[in-house]
């Protein structure tokens, strides 16, 4: 099997594969390195991996690094488990924050998150941060389910369904509160 038969991972496997592929087209090792803006060394070292170890010798081996918590499943099953609100789980208000997702986790699926590391378990399912817009409490009416910003824009009335957006369940918001508040699922 040739060097061009093969579909790379990164720019530096292709640059590899790449390097193979050329001196098995007579390019001399310097034109190569020149070509593919490596130096001679590398372009040497990489040659004599393939001579040695075949065409696998040059492809991508990232570390797969520690195993996750949480199955897939279970990650899946989070946004599911949030929908019903912190007071289903005890907690006071309708405002979710890391910390009490990390213990709603725990509770659920008996593994230990740091809240810092639920802000990035949320970004991998896609759930972006929302910020409670602020509204004067006086007598100014307004929705009985308070808006909360989605790109700089607030979810209110009909817009709110425009934009996908999930309310608080509250009737008032917080503006000191800067959390998971009205957590938006991906949008497809």
């Amino acid at each position: 099997m040739e060097a061009s038969d093969f579909i790379p991972h990164d720019w530096r496997e292709w640059r590899r594969l790449r390097a193979l592929h050329l001196k098995q087209q007579g390019w001399y090792q310097r034109d190569i390195a020149e070509a593919l803006g490596a130096s001679e060394e590398s372009v040497s070292r990489w040659l004599a991996r393939a001579r040695h170890g075949g065409l696998e010798a040059l492809l991508a081996h990232p570390a797969p690094g520690r195993p996750a918590k949480l199955s897939d499943t279970q990650k899946r099953l989070i946004p599911e488990l949030l929908w019903h609100g912190p007071e289903a789980y005890g907690f006071r208000g309708q405002v979710w924050t890391r910390a009490r997702i990390a213990r709603v986790i725990e509770e659920e699926f008996g593994v230990r998150y740091h809240k810092g590391h639920v802000g990035r378990l949320l970004q991998e399912l896609r759930w972006t941060l929302q910020v409670p817009i602020r509204r004067p409490s006086s007598g100014t009416r307004r929705p009985s389910n308070a808006g909360v910003m989605r790109s700089g824009r607030s979810c209110d009335g009909g817009h709110a369904a425009s934009v996908g957006c999930w309310f608080s369940r509250t009737n008032r918001v917080s503006t000191s509160f800067r959390g998971w508040s009205g957590l938006i699922p991906p949008r497809d």
